[in-house]
């Protein structure tokens, strides 16, 4: 079962730590010579500042801290903003007894 409040704990997390990671990645790119490990670099920035982050300021385990270091790499506010008001918790989607579909939806099909 989908836990959402656990998901957009991880994500609200995420956006914090991607505003850390953002900032220490755009100070030390220039480290980096070839400009096409950037995209390693920064994945590899996220996932291990995630690790320490979550193991010092929040209750989240160590395979959980992995998924928040992968919301942050894609980016967890643009992830939060897409997400929000989209999904139906799992409860709600069990007690609904009707399937609703808009008129618009449904195809007349001509006999003929």
């Amino acid at each position: 079962m989908l836990s959402l409040s656990y998901l957009k704990e991880y994500i609200m997390v995420s956006i914090a730590l991607s505003t850390v990671t953002c900032a220490f990645i755009q100070k030390t790119k220039g480290l980096i010579k070839p400009k096409s490990l950037i995209i390693w670099y920064s994945f590899f920035v996220n996932i291990l500042f995630s690790i320490i982050f979550c193991q010092s300021f929040t209750k989240i385990n160590f395979p959980d801290s992995l998924w928040t270091g992968l919301f942050s790499f894609i980016g967890a506010d643009t992830l939060y903003k897409s997400l929000e008001g989209k999904l139906s918790s799992y409860t709600e989607i069990r007690s609904s007894k009707e399937v609703g579909i808009k008129k618009e939806n449904i195809l007349n099909k001509k006999e003929g």
